[in-house]
């Protein structure tokens, strides 16, 4: 979070120490300021850009703050990443073993914000968990149980990839090294029905999105809707009627009529006009039956046209096959040089 330079109380180094301290913490700090993802295999930064500024003996500004992008080199996959020990003000965080493999965890459950914390020191309060873990974001609710370990809920889903990292350290508190003031972090992904009701809303609300923006884009490929066809009235008759006779808006009168007959609008009163109507469609097969026929007959032709030119055409590839045959009998054959064969042969191929 944007406000991650408060948790790390800076202020409780010292200006005048020596830059082991401070480095090593700033270097596990941006061990947990790194991308969400993978936080266990990552490294450190050994020594911070001098462009930026960094002098020696501050502490280096917080990489979670907006505008510093600071990411770390890609390590070797098979050099074990180096944690540091990690000072907070009641307490001190041991890095595990480099050597021994990253602790095991859970499948993760879609949208976990929630975290299961456990090895925690019998002494251990909630003020301290708050300490420890606020490192690693915005902490929205600590839930301890009276055993040794707590639930944890993030603000960010982010967030919890940086409290896995804190998974496999020894915490001691104070200076005290009483079996009850120390401990192992155990930290895994938790199940939470908040977690999961808001991931599903979350997907709700990008299935709405999308479904919205599928329909935006249909509808802007969609054809424009026909106009409405108007209401049966006397003068739209008329005009309808007079439509009918013309054969160039012969199709639009007819599709008026149709919806005219399918709302119902025939009646004692409507029956001749619409009778009428009727006759002058019936009029207009004479002339689709006489435009049939010219069709057809001009398919005919084609048809014929079509079969003279095949005739012809295929009459031409024989001629062609036959000069290629002939070239290669003897006679001819040897006089051509090999490439020139060649060629004849695949022609000859091709054509046949």
């Amino acid at each position: 979070s944007a406000d991650g330079g408060r948790n790390l109380s800076l202020d409780s180094i010292p200006m005048g120490l020596p830059m082991s301290d401070p480095t090593a913490w700033a270097t596990a700090m941006n061990n947990l300021g790194m991308a969400p993802m993978g936080m266990t295999g990552q490294p450190l930064l050994p020594d911070f850009d001098p462009a930026l500024g960094m002098m020696t003996g501050i502490p280096p500004i917080n990489p979670m703050m907006p505008g510093l992008g600071i990411v770390p080199p890609p390590i070797p996959p098979d050099m074990p990443a180096v944690k540091e020990i990690i000072h907070c003000k009641s307490c001190t965080l041991f890095p595990p073993n480099p050597h021994l493999p990253p602790p095991a965890t859970r499948e993760r459950p879609p949208g976990c914000k929630t975290v299961f914390v456990g090895g925690l020191p019998e002494n251990g309060t909630e003020q301290i968990i708050m300490e420890v873990f606020e490192q690693c974001g915005e902490v929205i609710a600590i839930r301890k149980s009276k055993k040794n370990f707590c639930h944890i809920r993030f603000a960010e889903e982010f967030m919890v990839d940086k409290a896995l990292y804190l998974s496999g350290y020894r915490i001691r508190l104070g200076s005290s090294t009483d079996k009850k003031d120390t401990g192992r972090l155990h930290v895994d992904f938790a199940q939470a029905r908040d977690d999961l009701y808001e991931w599903e809303c979350k997907q709700r609300m990008l299935a709405r999105e999308e479904r919205h923006r599928r329909r935006l884009a249909e509808e802007r490929f969609r054809p424009p809707s026909p106009p409405p066809v108007v209401h049966y009235s006397d003068h739209e008759c008329s005009v309808v009627a007079e439509k009918l006779k013309d054969d160039t808006k012969f199709s639009e009168a007819i599709q008026t009529l149709l919806t005219w007959i399918e709302r119902g609008e025939v009646n004692r009163r409507t029956a001749n006009n619409f009778y009428s109507m009727i006759q002058s469609a019936n009029s207009h097969i004479r002339r689709l039956v006489n435009e049939k026929a010219a069709h057809e007959k001009e398919m005919e032709e084609a048809k014929e046209k079509f079969k003279l030119a095949l005739s012809g055409i295929l009459v031409q590839f024989e001629q062609i096959v036959a000069v290629y045959h002939s070239a290669s009998k003897q006679k001819a054959w040897d006089h051509f040089t090999k490439a020139q064969r060649k060629n004849i042969s695949v022609w000859c191929k091709q054509a046949e």
